[in-house]
């Protein structure tokens, strides 16, 4: 939200204040978290849930489903933060004048409803957790062959190389019938190293779905895994898992790939998903928000909710999920090159 001179409005002031100096003295001043971080990580790693291998799944699951329902009530008690109403058809009006001042809902889904989605949800990212090693940076061959069901020291099973570009299936055995632990790095992460981190990570995930994204919406046969996620009346907060379990395994495993090939801290994958699923959940949530991430972040770099609705109502366009430097200069691109012609 801006005022007509293209300040922003106070109401976003506060927030890009304490967000911004949060950022700045995490990496310019770490040694003021480390007496935080010191006994949080270790507390973690000392913790059995959190070295179980279908930890952040799980975390993903939970954190869904706080966030979207909070979202759901918001989007269906609050009509005039509605920015997709679509128009009603005259046979769907049973009392026109209950209807004078709110518009109709689109079909929402009760949370008891929604077992079988939670179940295809959780089925394939439970399913590689617990087949597949974890392999975290900075963690000892060792201890990642441990975490494995091998012997600490290779003894005729072969060579476990660390990096996650090279996967090794868990060592089935009674002993050890499934991947259940996994192996964490012992170091604690400065708050410089989580910050820069979660920058890098998420501008890297953005990236990546930028270009699967076009490529959802141009290649036919790609198209049609893409096309469940727009069949919807107006966009809402449970549109954001309506998803084909190709189309949503592709999105963590993007997510995973962005933390991954940059080495990131376990921890700084336990703290980007809640900002992940959060971000999700509001570029899908319909309403104007007075405090969406969008209006938060400074020079109109934040996607937000209301780009990505019109990304759906047209079916093209927008094609960035969080971030907006992409698609500007996707069109800008293509401005350029009609130029040229």
């Amino acid at each position: 939200m801006t005022s007509k001179m293209g300040s922003p409005s106070s109401s976003v002031i506060v927030p890009r204040m304490v967000i911004g100096t949060f950022i700045s003295t995490a990496i310019f001043f770490p040694s003021l978290y480390l007496p935080i971080l010191t006994p949080y990580y270790n507390w973690l790693f000392n913790s059995r849930i959190f070295n179980c291998s279908l930890f952040e799944t799980v975390e993903i699951l939970l954190l869904y489903a706080i966030i979207e329902p909070i979202y759901t009530y918001r989007f269906a008690h609050n009509p005039s933060l509605r920015i997709d109403v679509r128009p009603v058809k005259s046979e769907q009006i049973s009392s026109p004048k209950s209807q004078k001042h709110k518009p109709l809902l689109p079909r929402l889904k009760r949370p008891s409803k929604r077992l079988l989605e939670i179940g295809k949800s959780i089925f394939p990212l439970a399913s590689l957790d617990l087949i597949l090693i974890k392999k975290y940076a900075g963690v000892p061959v060792p201890d990642i062959r441990r975490s494995g069901g091998y012997d600490p020291l290779p003894a005729g099973e072969g060579r476990i190389k660390s990096s996650f570009l090279a996967p090794t299936v868990h060592r089935f055995s009674w002993s050890s019938p499934l991947q259940i632990t996994r192996a964490l790095p012992r170091d604690v992460p400065s708050s410089r190293r989580i910050v820069l981190e979660l920058m890098v990570a998420f501008f890297l995930y953005d990236t990546l779905f930028f270009l699967t994204h076009i490529a959802l919406h141009r290649i036919p046969t790609l198209r049609r895994i893409h096309h469940p996620h727009h069949t919807h009346s107006e966009i809402n907060p449970q549109v954001t898992n309506q998803l084909t379990m190709i189309e949503r395994l592709s999105l963590i495993l993007l997510a995973n790939f962005s933390l991954n090939i940059i080495g990131s801290h376990v921890l700084t994958r336990t703290l980007f998903v809640p900002i992940f699923v959060y971000m999700l959940v509001e570029i899908h949530c319909g309403m104007d928000l007075e405090w969406g991430y969008e209006k938060i972040m400074p020079f109109g770099l934040g996607a937000g909710c209301r780009k990505h609705a019109m990304h759906h109502r047209l079916g093209e366009g927008y094609y960035q999920q969080f971030f907006t430097w992409w698609d500007d200069g996707l069109v800008a691109a293509e401005q350029w090159l009609k130029g040229r012609k």
